[in-house]
């Protein structure tokens, strides 16, 4: 995917249409925010398959592998898809891996909570079928929907095992002076210290939660923020490089451009593109 954000609805038309089409397993480039009020939903994901009956949420982290099957229920099958790059709300996808890591799907106990997320998609979907959608009011109902989802998660109590409540609550803590920190050239044994525990225990509940070491997600915490500021501001390309901590332009470049396949410049005329 190479837009910012894009939405579409999964109906009982666009199941059958699915249903006979190739799927195979599969990894994106983007987060995937999938809310059901009718249906079923066949997801593999986290190397195992699950069925489930709408009403549920499903949000797929960026890389994952999985396959999803819209299925009829009844006769009937109604789904919102959102997917968006990761910078696109930056602060709150980050905020998200670790309580999704292992527990990608949510089956909701009533319709009440739907009912309201439901409402949020509809304006979140009439915003984008404009000619010129405001992609700041896209932004905001986004992460307000995350914090409905988020708010639903704690009532269900969904960690109950304690072995993956501390190595979540770890990795939250992880995340929290991530974000207080990313600009600074701080490295994995200040992280580490930080938070009373060794690199190595660091590492390895990082990459038990993202499949990624701490370096890994500095890095990409930082080329995050990297394109949400060629996306959203007027700075220039030593500016940007310089507010993340890198002192040199040159190797700025060479970083984002390793990570991201393109410079900050042809990220930057990528994007203006794509919003005109």
């Amino acid at each position: 995917m190479t837009e910012i954000f894009k939405m579409f609805r999964i109906t009982a038309a666009e199941s059958e249409k699915i249903m006979h089409s190739v799927n195979e397993p599969h990894a994106h480039n983007f987060e995937e925010l999938i809310i059901g009020g009718q249906g079923q939903l066949e997801h593999f994901i986290d190397f195992k398959s699950r069925l489930m009956d709408a009403p549920f949420i499903s949000f797929v982290t960026q890389g994952k592998i999985h396959r999803i099957k819209p299925l009829l229920k009844d006769g009937q099958c109604d789904m919102w898809v959102l997917r968006f790059k990761s910078e696109f709300i930056a602060e709150t996808t980050f905020s998200l891996y670790a309580s999704f890591h292992d527990k990608a799907n949510i089956s909701m106990q009533s319709n009440k909570c739907f009912e309201k997320l439901d409402t949020i998609c509809k304006i979140i979907y009439d915003e984008y079928q404009q000619d010129s959608p405001d992609l700041a009011v896209i932004k905001q109902l986004l992460s307000a929907l995350f914090t409905m989802i988020e708010s639903e998660r704690r009532k269900l109590n969904l960690n109950d095992d304690e072995s993956k409540k501390i190595q979540s609550s770890t990795f939250k803590n992880f995340l929290q002076l991530l974000e207080e920190h990313y600009k600074e050239p701080k490295d994995v044994n200040f992280y580490a210290d930080k938070l009373f525990m060794t690199s190595r225990n660091l590492n390895l509940i990082c990459q038990n939660i993202l499949q990624q070491s701490v370096s890994e997600i500095i890095e990409i915490r930082k080329l995050t923020q990297a394109k949400n500021l060629l996306m959203s501001t007027d700075k220039n390309v030593a500016e940007i490089g310089y507010e993340l901590g890198f002192n040199e332009k040159t190797y700025f470049t060479h970083a984002f451009k390793r990570k991201a396949g393109l410079t900050p410049t042809e990220f930057r005329d990528e994007i203006q593109k794509q919003l005109s």
